[in-house]
């Protein structure tokens, strides 16, 4: 991590979505009656599969956006449980779209906003998607631009991701903060460029890739201070 007196200003903050400002388990946990005893399990293995699909697909080529492979990747996480009930995957589907937000992230979003700093959020999710978990969380007013990854079809952590937050910005990647509980998502922006703040909420290890946050928090209520807004 570097030294705060080397690095620019911060200009704008920018957020990843899931997982970084919407619980990705919250869909599981609102359903676990339906889905029994290895709700946790399917939870898990629906998000692994998501990621390595995104990363997969991108590889190969061959884009489908996120919706799509979040459906495939609840298919095989079923399928690996044992499951096999098409309202049930309606169901949960549908609960994606309503993502809980982590405790901190509306008064943490109003703060940056009242204090006059822009905040995005650029992620994989696609437009229909983002829009509605940010519908869902009561975050459009903290909110100013929704970026996501579909204009491009291709997934973080391509650079070009990256530089969609920079263009719609207008600012300089070294002057904008990024925050992503993502390891690899916060290596790939780190790596570009950006001041990357790493929300490691679940106590993991660093990966061994290029690109190192200025800073690593359990949660976002860290950021403010760190931007310089109190």
């Amino acid at each position: 991590m570097s030294d705060a007196t080397d690095r620019p200003p911060i200009k704008a903050c920018v957020f990843d979505a899931y997982g970084t400002l919407f619980d990705v388990h919250s869909a599981v946990n609102s359903l676990a009656e339906k889905v029994g005893p290895r709700h946790a399990e399917l939870s898990a293995t629906w998000r692994k599969k998501q990621l390595e699909y995104t990363w997969l697909r991108s590889l190969m080529n061959r884009y489908e956006d996120f919706w799509q492979v979040t459906g495939d990747a609840l298919d095989y996480a079923m399928d690996e449980c044992g499951l096999s009930d098409n309202a049930l995957h309606a169901d949960l589907m549908h609960a994606y779209l309503s993502l809980k937000p982590f405790p901190e992230v509306k008064a943490v979003l109003t703060l940056l906003k009242r204090s006059g700093i822009p905040t995005a959020i650029l992620t994989n999710g696609s437009p229909a998607m983002i829009d509605a978990a940010v519908n869902s969380a009561g975050l459009n007013d903290v909110i100013d631009h929704n970026l996501s990854v579909h204009e491009l079809n291709l997934y973080k952590p391509d650079n070009r991701v990256y530089q969609l937050a920079v263009d719609a910005l207008g600012i300089s990647a070294q002057s904008i903060s990024f925050q992503s509980s993502n390891a690899w998502d916060a290596s790939g922006a780190a790596a570009f460029g950006m001041q990357v703040v790493w929300i490691n909420r679940y106590s993991q290890p660093p990966e061994r890739l290029p690109g190192k946050p200025v800073a690593i928090f359990d949660n976002l209520s860290g950021l403010p201070g760190l931007v310089g807004v109190c």
